[in-house]
């Protein structure tokens, strides 16, 4: 059963990738794929969600189970069809995700399209691709700090989960020195030619460097203030554990937010999710060029700048390369819910996919911005978007959308953030699935292969 599966998932992704690969074929922007992860979606671990009180009807804490959830980051799987996604910090805050394992996951999407597909996704192992019947280990890899290179006490040093608690930190990531969401924020990762993780990390913000196997091998990259908006030599947020008495010059959660590596796999590319709060431009996000050999920052910087100017939730969700100097940077606004759906009162209203071109600046040093996808108005002509499709359009409505891969000249793999259990994007008062969609788009990608 799992081999007929499989075999047909892979059919069904080829045939949908040689359709969006066709450099030449006319066409508009479409839904072509869609699949979901249950937002009640576990896998083996300690108790979670000790510190939080669930919602949406799903109640906490976790018995024994860990939330496979928060997709905040996407790359290629073992094999074709597969992929492995990154979970961000948990539950939404350091003061309530320490029982929160920061973990990858692999799985794969059999995408409903116009000629079949369950619409579901399933587990797969980390290094082989093979279909496994739950998300258990190996479906995950699990990172953690054995060698004390984070630089600070980590929840897996202390006695009970935060000061204030009674609870006791779980044997398994004590022995072990597990990381935890209070540990660190994850929000995207790439994985470079040598087979080790770059990750970008909110709470620093840092760029963590983790071994093949999960282990944390340098101590967290700090992130120099290269604009010199302010007094503070670094940029550093209000949840910085190495902050030791300087004032913040960055929101709290507006971190590395989106990480790419490009082309020619020597470079990363991180990006911000919010201006500095010394920055008079408050539309500006900045991205830090990161030189791979050294292991350091070249000083290197380039601006974003943000389209909704009037919304004050409006950020970026993830930076993505095409090539070496083409990217997809997904930029969205605070809000959430279908705006086609009169059950939500303050829906969303922006988001979008952009290409920038790192070589093409203004003046200013800001850089080129090209629209690839409204993400509110997708044409799904063939009724692949099931519940997120009305008269003919597919939205995609979720408050955080964080990652985007491509995976053709003209096709797009994008997933939500689903902030179990808290977003309601999708249906009021119903906790967010973690959604992927396939997206083939009007014109082709210059895209590198790597």
């Amino acid at each position: 059963m799992q081999s007929a599966m499989k075999n047909t998932t892979i059919g069904m992704l080829l045939a949908v990738c040689v359709a969006g690969a066709s450099a030449g074929a006319a066409g508009a922007t479409e839904l072509v794929g869609r699949a979901v992860l249950p937002a009640e979606t576990y896998a083996f671990g300690p108790t979670s969600g000790q510190f939080t009180t669930g919602g949406n009807g799903i109640v906490a804490p976790y018995l024994f189970r860990q939330p496979v959830q928060g997709v905040s980051s996407v790359i290629a799987g073992p094999v074709p069809g597969t992929y492995r996604v990154l979970s961000d910090n948990g539950f939404g805050a350091k003061s309530n995700s320490a029982d929160y394992l920061l973990r990858s996951y692999g799985l794969r999407p059999d995408f409903k399209t116009a000629t079949g597909g369950s619409g579901r996704v399933f587990p797969v192992d980390l290094a082989t691709g093979a279909l496994l019947p739950a998300f258990d280990f190996p479906t995950w890899l699990q990172l953690q700090d054995p060698a004390l290179k984070a630089g600070f006490a980590i929840v897996a040093e202390q006695a009970t989960y935060y000061p204030t608690s009674t609870i006791p930190v779980d044997p398994g990531i004590k022995n072990n020195r597990l990381l935890t969401g209070a540990d660190f924020d994850l929000e995207s990762f790439r994985k470079v030619p040598d087979g080790t993780f770059w990750v970008g990390e909110e709470f620093g913000p840092f760029l963590l460097h983790f071994s093949a196997t999960g282990e944390l091998l340098d101590a967290p990259v700090a992130l120099p203030n290269f604009g010199g908006l302010g007094t503070n030599p670094l940029v550093q947020s209000p949840d910085n554990p190495l902050l030791n008495g300087a004032t913040p010059n960055l929101g709290g959660s507006r971190g590395f937010e989106g990480l790419a590596l490009n082309a020619s796999g020597d470079k990363l590319y991180a990006l911000l999710e919010g201006p500095l709060t010394d920055d008079p431009d408050r539309n500006r996000l900045i991205i830090n060029e990161f030189d791979l050999a050294t292991k350091t920052y070249t000083g290197k910087i380039f601006f974003y700048r943000m389209e909704n100017t009037t919304e004050s939730g409006q950020a970026i969700g993830e930076l993505t390369a095409i090539n070496d100097s083409e990217f997809l940077v997904i930029e969205r606004d605070g809000k959430q819910g279908d705006p086609n759906n009169p059950a939500f009162t303050d829906p969303a209203q922006f988001k979008r996919i952009y290409k920038i071109n790192l070589r093409k600046l203004d003046s200013q040093g800001f850089v080129e911005k090209e629209v690839v996808v409204d993400l509110l108005n997708i044409p799904d002509p063939n009724n692949v978007g099931g519940n997120g499709t009305t008269n003919g359009a597919f939205t995609f409505p979720f408050v955080t959308i964080e990652s985007v891969l491509p995976i053709a000249p003209r096709l797009l793999l994008v997933a939500n953030d689903n902030n179990f259990p808290g977003s309601v994007g999708r249906t009021p008062g119903v906790a967010d699935d973690n959604e992927f969609i396939l997206v083939r788009l009007d014109k082709a990608l210059r895209l590198t292969a790597r």
